[in-house]
Order: C-alpha cells, then structure tokens, then sequence
C-alpha cells in the first residue's frame, strides 16, 4: 500500500504532463469587459436616446459583439498554434483580398469607406489585417529561424507589412499606421542584425519629423482638408467652434473637471452632445471625468496586468511561432492604449483609435477577443514544469 501511494504522489508531482492555460489573463479580459459595458452605457445613453429614441442603443450592439467576440476567443482557444501556422498564408492573403475589395464594394460611412456589410451587421475588414500581419510574420520567423536578421528575411518582412499596409492606408491612415508598427515591432524582436533596421527606421522618422515641421509651418488659416484640420486644431484648441474642432477641447474640459475621485459613474455633463464619438474615441474622457484620477490609475493597472500576463507567455511558449503570436498582440494592445490616451488628451493629433475592449466598436472588440483567444491557446501548450516568471524576448 505504501509503495502505491509513493507512486500516486509521484506521478502527482510529475508537472511535466501537466498544461498550463492562464486563468488570470482571462479573468483581467472579463473585468475589462464588463467595465468597458458600463462605461459604453454610461457614455451612451444619452446621445442613444436623442438619436434612436432607446438608451441602450449602442449597448445593445456592443453586447451582441461581445457575444460574437466570446465564440471566437473560444474557437482561437481550441485551435492549436500549429494548425494556425500552416493556415497562416492562406490567412493572410484572403484577408488582403478583402480589404482589397473594400475599396471596390465597400459601404461608406462618415465620409469614409471602410466597411463591409453583411445584412444589418457591417464590419471592418483593416480590423482583421491587424490580426493577419500578426500571424503571418509570427509563421515567417518560425518557418526561417535560421536567417534571423539577413537582408533577405528583413525585405521579405517588409514586404508583408507593405502588402498589409497599403490597402488599408487608402482608407484608413491610423489602422495602417498600428499595422506598420505591429509589424516592425515584430520585425526588430525577431532580427539578429538590429543596426540595418534602426538605421532604416530612423531614416523614415527624419523624413515623418521634417513632413511634420512642413504642416506645422504652413499658414495659420484654417485647411480645407480633413486631416489637416485635424492638425491644424490640434496645434490650436482654442479655436475650436461647434463646427469643427472641438471634439478634444471638449475632451479636455471633461479630463480637467474629473478631479481625484471624479463626478461618479452616469454624471459626465460633455457627455450630453457636446462630446462627440464619446462612447467611441473619446470615451477616456468621460472615464476621467466620472471616475477622476483614481478610476484612471485602476484602468491602467488593469491594462499593466493584461500586457504582464502576455509578455509571460511570450517569453515561456513552446515554439516561436506561438511566441511571436503572443508578442505581436502586447504591440497590438499596449500601441492602441497608449495611441487612445494620448490622443485624446490632446499629446498626438486626433485619430480614430479605439480603447480596447472599452471603447464602441464591433470590429475592434471582436478581432481583440479573438487575438486574446490565441494568446490563450499559446498558453495551453506551456508546460507546467517550463514555466519562467522571468526572461526577455
């Protein structure tokens, strides 16, 4: 009896059989989300109510992605990282093909033809190249190992991200921006030689700042187009009139009035039509204002401990591929939090970034939660006993 017991406990002891799947990253996800509903009504209710005459208007829409959002995770979850990988080109190049024919077939919104509509449900096909340039550079380091950092692996590299860029470039300038960086972030992660690649980098930033020193010199008078506008008030905030502009000066006032604890959750006044896209863009402010400073920091603790838990399973996955998978959602998630707070506390001029998992958005939410579920499928190949709280890319 004893010696069967000491076998029990053995094989008890044996982690190396065991799987690990990282609950605690699910869990901040959960919290993200059911956060991110009571702001979304909170920022909603009353512009919902004016405009479609139903306070849960966009609530609505936002839990049937979420729904939407779950089954996905959950599939992502069950697809194991090496039936991705050798679906990873077929992936990449069907998701190209689409936003390729949003420019033919798209349907327009906003002034802005970016969507693809599929009976009462639109979507936005750049959402889903956020997620192809993430597998397929994951699946081309994996495959070529070997070459890390030659000329060759690099310009191959860039030209998935190229090809991944421009068609969404047309239509959306922001979205092909995070897409440009998911990819090279990926790309000097990868790359053995860095010094060629910091050196190209830092060419295209000369040519940004001296483009960006141009804009900013140009005449006072008001632009006639669109971004530059955009530009032009974010030089000049002041300026702004109900017409044009005052989307962050409105931001702003609602940051500056939040104070320590904030007004308290439902009592934003901006958010009463005079804050637009305030359930969308925007809906940092009314965070401030309604949970002040404090309700910020959680937030942003919240994210802290989203990205730690994924920078862990980058550095303990099993295979490279499921590594990089890992590592080009941090750059996807940490770019779109810091890009969302900075524009709209008026640091960078104003874009069209969501915050996720919080802001409106069914295309954002939803490919979010499916690359969270592929996260969560890398996880599930750790072995127990391989686990290292520590290490680097």
């Amino acid at each position: 009896m004893a010696g069967k017991s000491r076998t029990r406990i053995a094989k008890f002891r044996d982690y190396s059989k065991v799987r690990y799947f990282d609950y605690i990253l699910l869990g901040v996800v959960i919290l993200l989300l059911f956060f991110g509903i009571v702001m979304l009504y909170s920022s909603s209710a009353y512009i919902a109510s004016v405009k479609y005459a139903n306070p849960a208007h966009y609530l609505k829409k936002q839990l049937f992605y979420m729904i939407l959002g779950a089954v996905g995770m959950g599939m992502a979850i069950i697809i194991k990282p090496r039936i991705l990988r050798r679906a990873a080109p077929a992936l990449y190049w069907a998701i190209l093909l689409i936003n390729i024919a949003v420019l033919f077939v798209g349907h327009s919104g906003n002034g802005s033809t970016r969507w693809i509509r599929l009976g009462p449900v639109s979507f936005q096909p750049s959402e889903l190249m956020k997620i192809a340039i993430i597998i397929m550079l994951a699946c081309f380091v994996a495959d070529h190992t070997r070459y890390l950092g030659s000329m060759v692996f690099n310009l191959h590299c860039l030209f998935y991200i190229f090809m991944a860029v421009i068609p969404v470039f047309i239509t959306n300038l922001t979205t092909a921006a995070i897409i440009a960086l998911i990819g090279i972030g990926m790309l000097l992660i990868a790359s053995k030689r860095k010094k060629p690649l910091y050196a190209m980098i830092i060419f295209c930033m000369i040519i940004v700042l001296i483009g960006a020193v141009l804009i900013i010199t140009r005449s006072n008078a008001e632009p006639d187009n669109y971004r530059m506008r955009r530009i032009y008030y974010w030089q000049h905030p002041e300026k702004a009139t109900q017409n044009a502009g005052f989307q962050v000066l409105e931001g702003l006032y609602a940051i500056g009035s939040g104070g320590l604890f904030g007004k308290g959750i439902g009592q934003s006044a901006t958010k009463l039509g005079n804050l637009p896209e305030s359930q969308n863009d925007m809906i940092f402010s009314v965070i401030v204002e309604e949970l002040g400073v404090f309700g910020v920091i959680c937030l942003i603790l919240m994210y802290v401990l989203l990205l730690w838990r994924i920078y862990l399973i980058a550095v303990n996955a099993e295979s490279m591929f499921g590594s990089f998978i890992a590592i080009g959602v941090f750059l996807h998630i940490s770019l779109q939090v810091i890009l969302n707070m900075l524009v709209v506390t008026n640091v960078l001029p104003n874009t069209g970034v969501t915050l996720p998992f919080i802001s409106y958005g069914g295309s954002s939410l939803l490919c979010t939660m499916c690359e969270i579920g592929m996260v969560l499928s890398v996880s599930r190949q750790i072995r127990l006993d391989r686990i290292d709280l520590g290490g680097e890319f």
